[in-house]
């Protein structure tokens, strides 16, 4: 076997060690090197992919391994982020399920239903042949930069009482929860991050998405991340709806 076959994958082993070491950050309470790593993950994510076409050699190998790794970084990190978000909140940590031996379990599991949505959404991916150059429904990647960035927001605005309570909040916590697990798998088209040539006419909306988000970036720094997030999302859906009317 010639080695350069061997490098996507290899970038796809380092995704999944990244998501391992991100685990145990959050296990530390370390949510910032969590989402360090997490990113780091994503950056290999991005090029086993990127050497597997370069030098010809995808294959079916590599899709299983690239989402068994994707899993974990992108599914199971974020999950127990929100696990422990959750777990942070005094209204959760008095309301239990069951009785006697059961007690210890709290109704802040609720955070893995996350990580089920990325299962799924991972799943179904590999058997759509809509998503080859843009996506349907938000990768297992930006939502996991949404969740793991919001514990960075809460320490970076920790001054701001209101901003604290709300992302501890009960409720707000079950629906970013219900949100992220719907988002990632609605049949949702988001516009494609491929700039190919540049062409301002072509591409002005992926243009306009890439300076907002680095204007975002500079003046809110953490903040920026969820807020790109959402922006994407719902510029998608409003790009929708207009090519949408355009076409009828």
């Amino acid at each position: 076997m010639k080695i350069k076959a061997l490098i996507p994958n290899l970038f796809t082993m380092l995704n999944l060690f990244s998501g391992c070491v991100a685990l145990v950050m959050v296990a530390d309470y370390k949510f910032d090197w969590a989402f360090y790593f997490v990113c780091l993950g994503i950056f290999f994510d991005f090029f086993d992919g990127f050497f597997a076409r370069k030098f010809g050699v995808a294959g079916p190998l590599g899709v299983q391994l690239d989402s068994l790794a994707d899993m974990v970084t992108s599914g199971l990190v974020p999950g127990f982020v929100m696990y422990r978000l959750m777990a942070f909140s005094k209204e959760f940590m008095s309301v239990t399920v069951g009785v006697g031996a059961f007690d210890y379990y709290k109704l802040y599991f609720l955070g893995f239903i996350i990580t089920l949505g990325a299962c799924y959404r991972l799943a179904k991916f590999n058997i759509d042949e809509r998503q080859s150059d843009s996506f349907i429904g938000l990768p297992t990647p930006a939502n996991a930069l949404f969740i793991t960035s919001l514990p960075l927001v809460i320490t970076a605005y920790e001054h701001n009482q209101q901003l604290v309570e709300l992302f501890i909040n009960k409720t707000f916590l079950v629906a970013i929860t219900l949100i992220s697990a719907y988002v990632m798998n609605a049949e949702i088209p988001l516009f494609s991050l491929k700039i190919k040539n540049f062409s301002f006419a072509k591409y002005k909306l992926q243009i306009f998405f890439l300076v907002l988000s680095i204007l975002l970036l500079f003046f809110l720094q953490i903040l920026a991340v969820p807020l790109i997030i959402i922006i994407y999302v719902l510029l998608s859906v409003f790009n929708n709806i207009v090519n949408k009317k355009a076409s009828v």
